[in-house]
């Protein structure tokens, strides 16, 4: 092998390609492992080619607050400008989303779960984060309406945005419309929409369907006040891939002239994924979810009733 000419070592690979190949290490490895074995590749971790896509989320969650914001300051640094996707969890310090911003000409997705970023923050920074086209401010708790509507007006290329919530934050229903609007109104090209454990009612959802035309897939897992006429959704979104709690096959007076599936009504349609038939009945049986950090089910306990 040593002597055919088509033989390279590792030494004369691309520095994009080594960075490609590093990136699919760990981020203890890539910082500690790689930059010992030779200069050359010291030299291209502590360049751009290892962090064009920063996921830190698993790190971020057990470290603690200042070693996280030096992190984020340091691999944004290393990338020079040239990062498309920063993941990180539980930012919480002004100056560190203002670092963001300043080092974002090229940030495509951005995923912030369970940060303090505010309203009053997200207005400030977000015209420059123009070129976004995926969001994530899963369980950001101090961000309102308004701060999805400045999202929305400053970033005319989202296609993706996920706002999911934690079961156990729900607290009293205090219905949040106002965020569908705000997403409604200000996001028209969203192909994917997740928006779980949020007090919605089916209003708001009828009016991302009817403003959101490109909508693709919308999970609704834990909105359980949501109902919505399955027939109905299929026969007007047939591209669309509804995940959500409950859809009813007859709802209210505003589905009269919709389906006239009336004698249906004591039954529950769900998606495939949910493991949920079109002929089981709501009242027959209760399922118990067990929940994963990221609201993924693990574990499912189902009570038959007689």
């Amino acid at each position: 092998m040593a002597g055919c000419s088509e033989f390279r070592p590792w030494a004369y690979l691309l520095p994009e390609l080594l960075g490609l190949i590093f990136c699919k290490l760990s981020l203890q490895e890539i910082l500690t492992v790689v930059p010992a074995v030779c200069k050359t590749w010291n030299d291209i971790v502590l360049g751009p080619y290892c962090w064009v896509d920063i996921d830190i989320l698993e790190w971020s969650i057990m470290c603690k607050p200042e070693q996280l914001d030096r992190m984020v300051q340091m691999l944004l640094t290393r990338s020079s400008g040239a990062c498309s996707r920063l993941t990180v969890s539980g930012l919480h310090t002004e100056s560190i989303f203002n670092f963001i911003a300043d080092n974002s000409e090229s940030l495509k997705k951005l995923e912030l779960p369970r940060s303090e970023i505010t309203d009053a923050i997200v207005e400030q920074l977000v015209p420059r984060f123009s070129n976004l086209t995926s969001l994530d401010l899963s369980e950001c708790h101090k961000i309102t309406a308004r701060a999805l509507e400045a999202f929305g007006t400053n970033c005319k290329s989202l296609v993706e945005l996920r706002r999911r919530m934690h079961p156990v934050d729900m607290g009293e229903i205090v219905f949040q419309d106002d965020q569908l609007y705000a997403i409604a109104n200000t996001m028209p090209k969203l192909r994917r929409l997740q928006i779980n454990y949020l007090p919605l009612t089916a209003n708001s959802v009828l009016e991302i369907l009817s403003r959101c035309k490109d909508l693709e897939y919308l999970d609704l897992r834990g909105c359980w006040d949501v109902k919505l006429n399955k027939k109905w959704i299929k026969e007007k979104y047939p591209n669309l891939k509804v995940v959500g709690p409950d859809i009813l096959d007859f709802l209210d007076n505003s589905w009269e002239d919709c389906s006239d599936d009336s004698d249906s009504s004591g039954y529950s349609w769900m998606d495939e994924e949910d493991g949920v038939s079109d002929d089981e009945q709501v009242l027959d049986d209760f399922q118990i979810h067990f929940f994963g950090p990221d609201l993924d089910v693990f574990a499912s306990l189902t009570i038959g009733f007689p």
